[in-house]
């Protein structure tokens, strides 16, 4: 039986929508009828359920970069059209809300005017397709992966080829040695590498597929032992993406991500038949050069270039007034070139500024606001949209972080550094499985009460040991979760967290009554992982 997706996609190809836009405008949104609803999300255009009668639009910003009269005309359009605020996603792109269906012609013609688009950002498309937010800038680097992002975007976007496939497709291409796109979370990632060919040391990219979050848990991607010269990264990326949409399953909606492809077929079924479709050999994967670093470049940073630094700024939980992203513009022309670049983890770089500037530029109040030294717990601090704009979203989560993690800077103000990621349902979107501690929300009855609460996990992580995160507790009030965390914290050490075999236990939370702080804590059966602290030490 084919699902209802697959049914509206074979009636129509998601990109022709734009052709009745201007008619919706007229008519309202009212008279959008489901399928075209749907639709929409081929150009970026979300109605969401608790906002009714307005949209969400998310702009596709490829690598996070951008420039200053990009980042003015978003404001411009959040001020007049929305709610005058922006936020910057996992994903490296911004979203626009409260617009309604009878501005979006305009709205488009202002993005079109400065070379931006929400083209394909929704529903079953590539992705905006990620990449180190300092690419071309980090010392550390051997390989600028920007020119083949961009390259990529502008093949498959508009391209009726890549329109239809069986579910989203996540991509990243870095060559950043700190890993910090979370690599191994993709349907396709290309991390730096280098080779031996014709007795040189090339290099470029090792590939790995069959990376998901969401729906079924954290997949780790896994290697194709494949290793792609820069110049080959669109055509071999192509093929990998129509590949999916030929294969790939198109039954149930939960089982359609080319993870599932990659389970069903197995690693060295794939690459044979991708060397079949490419028509050639391909070249064994290299050494891969990520380290086992993490870094959000957040801070003060020399850049590659002579006398230029760059400063990553925190955006607390992505979430910014369009008149302050407007001054953080403004600030990338006055000491910078005008670039903005947005980074997965809810900062903002402004790049390429002269030694004899730098010092200037820190003392601006927007930089003191936005702050290049944030706590270790406010540093790693990540969060979906929530329950305010996102209706698969089951708590708030954005308010909810900010309030947390003040607690916990009070508790634990010589803490080590730590990312802490909030997602509102097992969607996923604010990564919470490969931080140290992830949150996943949830309601839970207390008493005669439903009150917010959380999972909690620890220890997931991507990079070149990826581990899959462990849930330690459930259940636990989002109004006790500081006090719960206070004690969690401590063993949150990537060193103490690694899967073990035999029997698996996770802890659940539960009070005796509503408002009490007493505890009971039960061990129920969890099948994957374990913590190597005790659960009695973890409380």
């Amino acid at each position: 039986i084919m699902n209802k997706i697959e049914d509206l996609k074979s009636k129509r190809d998601g990109l022709k929508i734009k052709e009745d836009i201007q008619r919706f405008a007229k008519e309202g949104w009212e008279s959008i009828s489901e399928d075209d609803i749907q639709r929409l999300k081929w150009y970026g255009l979300f109605l969401r359920n608790p906002t009714p009668g307005y949209f969400m639009q998310r702009v596709r910003i490829p690598n996070g970069i951008c420039f200053s009269h990009q980042v003015k005309a978003l404001c411009s359009i959040a001020k007049e059209f929305g709610n005058g605020i922006i936020d910057i996603t996992t994903r490296q792109q911004v979203q626009l809300r409260h617009l309604k269906i009878e501005d979006v012609p305009q709205i488009f013609t202002i993005q079109e005017e400065v070379g931006l688009t929400s083209l394909q950002t929704g529903m079953d498309n590539v992705r905006n397709i990620m990449g180190c937010p300092v690419a071309g800038l980090s010392p550390k680097e051997k390989v600028d992966a920007y020119s083949q992002v961009k390259a990529l975007t502008e093949h498959i976007t508009g391209n009726p080829e890549f329109s239809n496939l069986p579910r989203k497709f996540n991509i990243t291409i870095s060559g950043c040695a700190d890993d910090c796109v979370h690599a191994e979370t993709q349907d396709l990632a290309l991390v730096p590498a280098v080779q031996e060919l014709a007795g040189k040391s090339v290099y470029g990219f090792n590939i790995l597929v069959g990376g998901k979050l969401g729906s079924g848990g954290y997949r780790i991607a896994t290697p194709l032992d494949v290793f792609v010269v820069p110049d080959e990264v669109v055509e071999v990326c192509s093929a990998i993406i129509l590949l999916f949409r030929d294969h790939g399953s198109r039954g149930v909606r939960n089982k359609n991500r080319l993870a599932f492809l990659i389970e069903d077929w197995g690693e060295e079924k794939f690459r044979a038949a991708l060397q079949e479709r490419l028509n050639k050999s391909l070249v064994p994967a290299g050494v891969d050069l990520r380290s086992n670093e993490k870094s959000e470049h957040i801070g003060i940073y020399r850049q590659k270039q002579p006398l230029m630094n760059y400063v990553g700024l925190k955006v607390p939980v992505g979430r910014i007034h369009a008149d302050k992203l407007q001054g953080i513009a403004r600030l990338a022309e006055k000491y910078g070139n005008g670039e903005v670049r947005f980074s997965h983890s809810n900062s903002l770089i402004i790049p390429n500024i002269p030694d004899q500037k730098l010092g200037d530029l820190l003392e601006e109040s927007l930089v003191k606001e936005f702050t290049y030294h944030p706590s270790s717990i406010l540093r790693g601090l990540v969060s979906c949209v929530g329950i305010d704009y996102c209706h698969l979203a089951t708590i708030e989560t954005k308010a909810r972080a900010l309030q947390v993690a003040s607690e916990l800077e009070d508790k634990l103000p010589d803490t080590a550094p730590i990312t802490m990621h909030w997602s509102g349902c097992p969607a996923g979107c604010g990564n919470h499985l490969v931080a140290d501690i992830g949150l996943l929300g949830k309601k839970i009855k207390r008493g005669k009460e439903i009150v917010d609460a959380v999972d909690i996990y620890m220890g997931g992580r991507t990079g070149i040991d990826p581990k899959l995160a462990v849930k330690v507790m459930e259940d636990v009030p989002c109004d006790q979760l500081a006090n719960v965390l206070e004690f969690v914290v401590p063993y949150h050490t990537r060193e103490k967290m690694y899967p073990i075999k035999g029997k698996k236990y996770t802890r659940k939370w539960k009070q005796s009554s509503p408002g009490s702080a007493q505890k009971q804590v039960k061990l129920i059966e969890n099948p994957i992982l374990e913590t190597k602290a005790s659960h009695e030490e973890l409380l």
